[in-house]
């Protein structure tokens, strides 16, 4: 049976981060949406941008194209939007999916699931940068984020990305009616994704477990890399994901 999947992107990525998997999902006959993010991608001429702004986004995307049944997928950041557009529009969705994204709990924000170490290196990075935008250093991004690349596949996708709005990062979510709603929830882990390191920090079961009940897809690849290289593995695991 086919899906609708509308996927939300993560930090320092846009729409296109999703190129590959969305070919390798509609060749499998799903229907797929990418909105983009205000202050991402064709949209990042503004990096003053909330949460709120990035959540009405979505919204209005969904439905403006009538979008029902879907299977809402977020990848990183993207999580604290599954979390926040489910709230507004819980009756157009019939499954949730966490791709090594953040669940904050309510009141807390995506800056608050961090390691100290990487707190102090956001909050550094954002007060310095003149405009409340967070650029990754080649070295953090090629260790942390695309870690099973090769050096040339690491540069050719950092020569890609651009400096990430700090606040929606930094503010703190009321997500009392999320944690009320009944929708399924699955959570993807990509076992070699150290963006968030292993330990008490880990996506995997740091941010799973605050979802409560939920489907547990597992695979291979890194935070940035495998989307590309192997979009088809991901695109299974899309599906494992959202079937009913």
């Amino acid at each position: 049976m086919y899906m609708n999947f509308v996927i939300l992107h993560g930090s320092w990525a846009d729409a296109s981060q999703f190129d590959e998997v969305a070919a390798e999902l509609r060749k499998l006959g799903h229907n797929v949406y990418v909105p983009e993010f205000p202050g991402h991608g064709v949209l990042s001429n503004d990096k003053n941008v909330t949460h709120q702004q990035i959540t009405d986004a979505v919204v209005d995307y969904i439905q403006k194209n009538d979008l029902k049944h879907i299977v809402l997928l977020g990848h990183s950041f993207g999580g604290t939007v599954v979390a926040t557009v489910a709230q507004e529009i819980p009756d157009r969705i019939d499954r949730l999916v966490f791709s090594n994204a953040f669940a904050p709990l309510d009141g807390q924000s995506l800056y608050d699931q961090l390691p100290p170490p990487v707190q102090a290196t956001f909050k550094q990075l954002a007060d310095t940068s003149g405009d409340n935008t967070i650029m990754l250093p080649f070295p953090l991004f090629r260790d942390a984020f695309a870690n099973t690349a090769s050096l040339e596949e690491a540069k050719a996708m950092y020569g890609k990305i651009t400096p990430e709005p700090a606040s929606p990062l930094f503010q703190k979510l009321d997500l009392k009616k999320f944690y009320s709603l009944q929708i399924p929830k699955s959570y993807i882990n990509l076992t070699e994704d150290i963006a968030l390191p292993p330990g008490p920090f880990a996506w995997h079961t740091n941010q799973s477990s605050h979802l409560g009940f939920y489907r547990y897809i597992e695979g291979d690849g890194d935070h940035f890399t495998t989307f590309h290289m192997n979009p088809k593995m991901i695109a299974d695991k899309f599906v494992e994901a959202g079937r009913e």
